[in-house]
This record gives C-alpha cells, sequence and structure tokens, in this order.
C-alpha cells in the first residue's frame, strides 16, 4: 500500500494521535507537501503535526533545562525576555516576517567532479573507496560510480546559497552575519560524480535577538534530473548589527 493511501486510510485514527507520525517526518517530507494535500486532503492534520512535534520539542528542552537548575540547588529559569529591535534590525525583521514560507534563493548550478571530491578527501582525510576509487566503484557499489560525501555536501552550501559573495552581500546593512549551526540533515539520494547540484532556499523563521536576528532557513540540494533532493538542510543563521 502507497504511503499516501495508508494515511488516508488511517487519518482518523491519525487525527486522534497525531504523534504516531512524529518518527515518519523528516525535512524531506515538505517537499511532497503538496502531493500529500491533493491527493489525501491531509494538510490539516500535518501541518498540526509538525506544528506540535516542534512545540513539543522546544516545551522539552525548556523543562529539561528547568529540572537541572532545581536539581542543582538553583532557581528555576526565567522565560527569555522580550527583545526590542530598532533601527535597522528592526526594519529587517518586519521586511523578513512577510517573507516567511517564500523560497528567498535558487543559487546557481555547480557540477561535483571527481577532482572536487578527491581535494575533499585530502583535506578530511575521508579516502572511502566509493568516493575515491571510480573502478571499485564501478564494480561494486550500488550506485556504479563515486559519490560525493555528504560532509562535501555540507561544504559546499556557502558557494552554493551565495551566502560568500561579498560584491553582492544577501543582508548588507548587517555588521556581521554568523553561521549558528544545523537543526536538521538529511541525505535523501546520493549525489553522483559528474552530477550538477544547486541549492533552494526558503526562509522557515525569523526571530528577534539580543543585538540581531537569527534565521530559521531549510535548504534543499537540487539534482539536475532527480526528483529526489540530495540533501535537506535546516540552518540557523544569525544576523548582527
Amino acid at each position: 500500500m502507497k504511503v499516501v493511501d495508508f494515511l488516508k486510510h488511517k487519518r482518523e485514527i491519525l487525527a486522534q494521535h497525531p504523534f504516531e507520525l512524529k518518527d515518519w517526518l523528516s525535512p524531506a517530507i515538505r517537499d511532497y507537501w503538496r502531493e500529500f494535500q491533493q491527493k489525501a486532503h491531509l494538510h490539516p492534520l500535518l501541518g498540526r503535526v509538525l506544528d506540535l512535534q516542534g512545540e513539543s520539542q522546544d516545551a522539552r528542552q525548556q523543562e529539561a533545562a528547568r529540572v537541572t537548575q532545581v536539581a542543582n540547588g538553583q532557581p528555576a529559569l526565567a522565560q527569555d525576555p522580550v527583545v526590542e529591535l530598532e533601527g535597522e534590525a528592526a526594519a529587517l525583521y518586519a521586511e523578513l516576517q512577510t517573507r516567511i514560507g517564500e523560497e528567498t534563493h535558487v543559487g546557481e548550478w555547480l557540477q561535483v567532479t571527481q577532482a572536487l571530491i578527491n581535494q575533499f578527501a585530502t583535506v578530511t582525510g575521508d579516502h572511502q573507496w566509493i568516493h575515491t576509487d571510480p573502478e571499485r566503484a564501478a564494480a561494486e557499489s550500488p550506485f556504479k560510480t563515486t559519490i560525493a560525501h555528504g560532509f562535501l555536501t555540507l561544504a559546499l552550501l556557502p558557494q552554493l546559497t551565495g551566502s560568500v559573495d561579498e560584491s553582492t552581500p544577501e543582508f548588507p546593512t548587517a555588521r556581521m552575519v554568523v553561521n549558528f549551526g544545523l537543526e536538521q540533515v538529511r541525505f535523501p539520494y546520493p549525489i553522483k560524480v559528474d552530477s550538477n547540484i544547486r541549492a533552494r532556499t526558503k526562509l522557515s523563521r525569523v526571530t528577534p535577538i539580543k543585538g540581531g536576528i537569527e534565521l530559521l532557513k531549510e535548504i534543499k540540494i537540487e539534482i539536475e534530473g532527480i526528483r529526489r533532493p540530495g540533501c535537506v538542510i535546516e540552518s540557523v543563521t544569525r544576523i548582527y548589527f
């Protein structure tokens, strides 16, 4: 039975117990959001599951921090104070709020050559044959060719997203833009040697922080001619003024 048919069949049960879907969800499922909505009419259910999952995770983190404080004989953590933005930070925050959910950037195509893969292997010391031995890969690998390291894909994010082009900065009024980390990373499909890839970026969340703004972006690494993405990332960026 197809996943869509299964969800449609179990819709009433899942509506009463939405967290049964929790372990199935990953950033990649958003790529098929429209398909789910059209075929199974499950948009409200899936949307609520995603909301509940995010709320539950935040609540668990806050509760864990509170319990740790109390166990150590310290007062419980107070709620974070409201951050008031001013000037250029406030203006950018207001602008970005209107763009949440939009695709904000589509990068240029980049070819992942064997030379690029080998250079990454040299820098990191990861010379696993599935990446660096074309002859063995052709004979033994299920992909029949070499593939890019997953961490190479992540290392290419600044170039793929255009965030290191100083001639056209994404946020020209900012004093500094910092990569704060990644929420989730998945590699749904291997990136084979000589594939062309590009990044598609969607703005998911904008949060005021002390001295600036924090962005959560969903970045999908598209492989030319392949339906499934090579990588799906939730990236956290902080912008300071």
